[in-house]
């Protein structure tokens, strides 16, 4: 064997390449055999260029392949130490200082990380593919880090090496240094920027894929932008251009036009990963604009395309989009009356953090948030402010801050005795003067919480012009939940003011538009207005109608609340084992104070963290 070796050293290592990508790509995959045709490559004593792309190879199959982390980076190492004098063989080390440099972070240890990218940018400057795919490798892990000037420091070198080299499809990419004024909250900077880039796209004439891919970029961002401001209406062009767009890009296959400039020879995502994320982005308006049958709907078709997609590719951003996707998800089963699945789809999100150091990092406070909601549900609230307390200490995200800010206040109205904490809270949103997000939706969900509470306290006029503030700003962008709330809260105040006829013209809509979102507190407020409307207004038979559906809803809240205490997750809302059963009682307090419970999720938008 050796003497053959000697006489034809390729042959041999051909065969044991051609058995290991067998093996490799067998269904299911036999990856032990895999490695042992790669690991068999040593035995030959094979010349280094060989030896350094056999280590990237092992290191490679068993990072994307098994659990062994530390074999896996032990051989990237190696590879990336390898002395490769041959040109062609020194895309091994990027290769492999790229893949190390994941490694690295997947395992918190980035300051290993950003060492190992900055000597391998060095030295790629005469190999565009890679010196680009590295410099944005790093500006990626400055952005994790919140160190924007450095991310823009290096994009903005890369767009010109790219300018230099020729490449006007990775300048438009490497200008999305500008972009990260999204992350710096400077909405009025990024919106003309946006319009500029978009024209240059469509007037590019380049490769149809490419092009198509960097208008897919530049309307994620866009439509990004619109759902960062809140301004659901105003971003419904932009989206139908992005789901046309992606449709376009499907029926396009990537060999068609191979681009001639290494420098263009990579896309800022998988197509099959941009549908998924196209999909995202829908769900995410669609939770906002309170259209939570269409969010389950992309969100089924999403998540069925994520799993056919980890099958084969293990990209820490497909377990980024699930989780994405399961967080909005889960607010829409708490808004349609489904606490005991969104319970377990909060389990399942924490199963997936707890798989990724950084995964869990990035989603701590969501996770948190999302079981504060969970216990305003099920009337835990001193569970729900723990939750939501803690939340807020792990996120800087100052919409996920106002957010939960928003519900906490919430649970102080209903508690009832917390003054102090309230109105400290209300002090830091409040909408008429400093609010501290630029979003429409917020701020609107902001002036229904101040409306609440003059309810509470009876200033009926001060309510009243909150929420018709509230209601010409959700109006204005089509926020069809926060629109609800607050018609069946105006409904109510006239209520109590003896005010029937205007009671009914309040209630009446938000009703029909609660049935349509479907949102079961709202509908289950509404149906008791309306029973109580009728029965004022000597209408027994539609009394008796609105008391059916009154006790239909009653009847399926009560049973998901029994199913979901009954759930074994439901410790999750506290470290002491907690069980709760609803009693009659518990039916009556939930009956008595269903206007606190109408404010669960108002509006909510979970941001898209690249991972």
């Amino acid at each position: 064997m050796m003497a053959a070796g000697t006489e034809a050293p390729d042959s041999w290592y051909l065969a044991l390449l051609g058995f290991a990508e067998h093996f490799r790509t067998s269904s299911p995959p036999k990856i032990r055999l895999c490695v042992h045709c790669l690991q068999a490559v040593f035995q030959f004593k094979p010349p280094q260029r060989v030896e350094a792309r056999t280590h990237l190879q092992l290191g490679s199959v068993l990072y994307h392949h098994t659990k062994n982390s530390e074999l896996a980076r032990t051989h990237l190492e190696k590879a990336v130490r390898a002395r490769v004098q041959v040109a062609q063989f020194e895309d091994v080390k990027f290769e492999a200082a790229s893949l190390l440099s994941e490694l690295y972070c997947q395992q918190n240890l980035v300051d290993s990380a950003k060492p190992l990218l900055r000597k391998a940018i060095q030295i790629s400057q005469q190999t565009p593919y890679w010196h680009c795919r590295l410099l944005f490798q790093l500006a990626q892990l400055h952005t994790l880090e919140k160190d924007l000037v450095s991310a823009c420091d290096l994009l903005g070198v890369g767009a010109e090496y790219a300018r230099v080299v020729g490449s006007e499809y990775t300048r438009y990419l490497m200008t999305s240094h500008q972009f990260l004024l999204l992350m710096e909250r400077k909405l009025q900077e990024v919106h003309p920027l946006l319009t500029l880039c978009g024209q240059i796209v469509e007037t590019w004439q380049g490769n149809p894929i490419q092009k198509e891919s960097l208008r897919v970029f530049f309307l994620v961002l866009q439509v990004t932008h619109y759902l960062d401001a809140g301004q659901v209406k105003s971003v419904k062009p932009c989206l139908k251009q992005l789901q046309q767009c992606i449709q376009t890009i499907s029926t396009l296959h990537d060999d068609e036009i191979l681009p001639s400039n290494s420098a263009d020879l990579f896309h800022w995502l998988p197509k099959e990963h941009m549908c998924v994320l196209v999909y995202l982005v829908t769900v995410m308006h669609s939770m906002q604009a309170g259209y939570l049958e269409k969010a389950q709907k992309y969100t089924d078709k999403a998540l069925m395309q994520l799993e056919k997609l980890k099958m084969l590719d293990c990209s820490p951003i497909l377990s980024s989009f699930q989780v994405i996707l399961l967080e909005h998800i889960i607010m829409c089963r708490l808004v349609t009356g489904h606490k005991a699945t969104a319970l377990q789809e909060i389990s399942q999100v924490c199963q997936l953090c707890q798989q990724s150091p950084r995964l869990f990092s990035n989603h701590a406070a969501q996770l948190h948030t999302l079981l504060g909601l969970y216990c305003i549900s099920v009337n835990c609230m001193d569970n729900a402010e723990a939750q939501f307390t803690t939340a807020l200490r792990l996120t800087s995200h100052q919409e996920l801050w106002t957010f939960i800010v928003t519900n906490l206040a919430s649970v102080y109205i209903r508690e009832g005795n917390r003054h102090q904490e309230l109105y400290s809270l209300l002090e830091r949103i409040n909408p008429d003067q400093n609010f501290p997000v630029s979003s429409h939706c917020l701020r609107a969900a902001a002036f229904y919480i101040r409306g609440l509470l003059s309810f509470f306290q009876g200033r009926y006029n001060e309510a009243k012009r909150f929420l018709r503030e509230t209601l010409k700003m959700s109006n204005a962008e089509d926020l069809n939940r926060l629109t609800a709330c607050s018609l069946v809260l105006l409904g109510h105040i006239f209520y109590v003011l003896g005010n029937h006829r205007e009671s009914n013209n309040m209630v009446v809509p938000a009703m029909q538009l609660a049935s349509k979102i479907p949102d079961m507190s709202v509908q289950l407020w509404s149906s008791a207005l309306l029973k109580d409307l009728n029965k004022a207004c000597g209408n027994s038979m539609d009394a008796h109608e609105a008391a059916q559906m009154h006790q239909n809803f009653s009847q399926q809240l009560l049973q998901d609340h029994i199913a979901a205490c009954s759930l074994p997750e439901h410790n999750l809302i506290s470290v002491r084992t907690h069980t709760h059963t609803l009693t009659h009682t518990d039916t009556h307090t939930l009956e008595k104070e269903k206007a606190c419970v109408s404010v669960l999720n108002p509006c909510f938008v979970l941001k898209v963290k690249a991972n």
